[in-house]
């Protein structure tokens, strides 16, 4: 599997009652990292053809971040698409290497003039896997 890397540090808007990062804003770093990790491996022409939709996120917290901690998230992709849809793993780290948030999403893909469901195609689905042949590493 050909994992991607986004580091994030924890703005004082990320930051709950409880003085760590809320919820909601850990769901929006796994959007971040998904969408990152599509925009550094997907051809131009598959930006233009095709979005990506959540259908679900399962999550597991494990750990606390504050304001200015800085997370390394980690995603990839496991197994083949099953229809229009595939699994994305996610992993964000403290900097003490801590696992701070594991997490498996779903996402749909759509046809973006039409917003219909497509099946995954495996030239779709190729640049999430590991290179081939040589190819270079694909990790930002």
């Amino acid at each position: 599997m050909s994992r991607f890397t986004l580091s994030i540090t924890a703005q004082d808007a990320d930051i709950d009652e409880l003085g760590h990062v809320n919820n909601a804003v850990w769901v929006q770093w796994i959007q971040a990292i998904a969408t990152a990790h599509w925009e550094a491996v997907a051809p131009a022409e598959h930006k233009l053809a095709y979005v990506w939709v959540v259908t679900r996120h399962e999550i597991d917290y494990r750990g606390s971040v504050v304001a200015g901690e800085t997370v390394v998230g980690e995603t990839w992709v496991e197994g083949a698409p099953k229809g229009a849809r595939f699994d994305r793993h996610v992993r964000f780290l403290g900097g003490d290497g801590k696992v701070k948030l594991e997490a498996v999403t779903t996402w749909a893909l759509l046809d973006r003039g039409t917003g219909r469901l497509m099946r995954v195609r495996e030239d779709v689905a190729a640049p999430f896997y590991p290179p081939r042949n040589g190819e270079g590493d694909r990790d930002a």
